[in-house]
């Protein structure tokens, strides 16, 4: 049964925060596809382009596997009023996310989950992520612990001591909870809450054989850290190329206009024949 709702069109919108709004749907639909959500629980929310007092959230009860750019409601972050759009507003989520987007400037987006390998680690004494590989090793200057789980965030002064914990990191392992990403876009956090799941579930399963980790020496750390520094400035430049004006229907000219997260999943869904772009589009 699908999750109702008075839906808000592309009309009603700026270019920006419709673009805002279909990458932060895509991001709910690849969500699921990847296993990293959990009912209707947990969050993901984008401060509104040009207002920036408010947050896309959906309404509380929406499954993520139902969201569309026209599902969003817009929340004020300093009072937690729905400000427009439909529906509830779930309490944690106002809790947690809209101190963060208060407090850090680099938390335009603020994702929220209770993703299984990556929640395990919070479970045990130890739950940092051990170097052992590129993609742990990539990750492990961007994550900050927090030690001490308080119970349900039912109060904004609990996502204001999250923040702090958080500071200028943008992973954040929640003892006992889950793990929350941030970033200055939807793509940034996806990615981060996305390789943070791979590089949890790749530990706990060698975990599992029972052997001792193999760390990497410090050495091939540095050089590790360096080469990937090197790759992600090069990323940046071409990410830049490809912003630039192309013929219209030209591959890169689309992903520019539309976002990578929701060109990747509309590519994604015609490969599986599950969805067609009118779903995310909210159309």
């Amino acid at each position: 049964m699908q999750f109702q709702v008075s839906r808000i069109s592309r009309d009603e919108c700026s270019s920006e925060e419709w673009e805002a709004r279909v990458d932060l749907a895509a991001a709910h639909r690849l969500a699921v596809m990847h296993g990293l959500n959990e009912g209707i629980f947990n969050h993901m929310t984008e401060v509104v382009p040009g207002k920036p007092d408010r947050y896309y959230q959906i309404p509380f009860g929406m499954h993520w596997s139902e969201v569309k750019a026209s599902s969003f409601m817009e929340v004020g972050i300093n009072d937690g009023e729905l400000k427009r759009g439909t529906g509830d507003v779930e309490r944690s989520c106002y809790c947690i996310h809209a101190p963060i987007h208060k407090a850090l400037p680099h938390a335009k987006a603020v994702f929220h989950t209770h993703m299984p390998f990556a929640s395990a680690l919070t479970r045990l004494e130890d739950p940092h992520i051990k170097e052992i590989g590129q993609t742990e090793v990539g990750m492990m200057e961007m994550i900050a612990y927090d030690d001490n789980y308080t119970g349900p965030a039912f109060d904004p002064a609990e996502g204001e001591r999250l923040a702090k914990v958080l500071g200028n990191k943008t992973v954040l392992f929640m003892a006992n909870h889950g793990v929350t990403t941030v970033g200055q876009s939807v793509a940034d956090a996806y990615n981060r809450l996305y390789y943070i799941e791979r590089a949890a579930q790749v530990q706990i399963y060698a975990m599992w054989t029972g052997q001792r980790l193999k760390q990497l020496p410090e050495a091939v750390i540095e050089k590790t850290n360096r080469r990937l520094h090197s790759t992600c400035l090069s990323a940046l430049v071409q990410t830049a190329r490809w912003k630039r004006p192309q013929p219209e229907g030209h591959m890169s000219s689309y992903v520019a206009r539309r976002g990578f997260l929701a060109t990747l999943l509309l590519l994604r869904c015609t490969a599986l024949t599950c969805y067609t772009s009118s779903v995310i589009l909210g159309l």
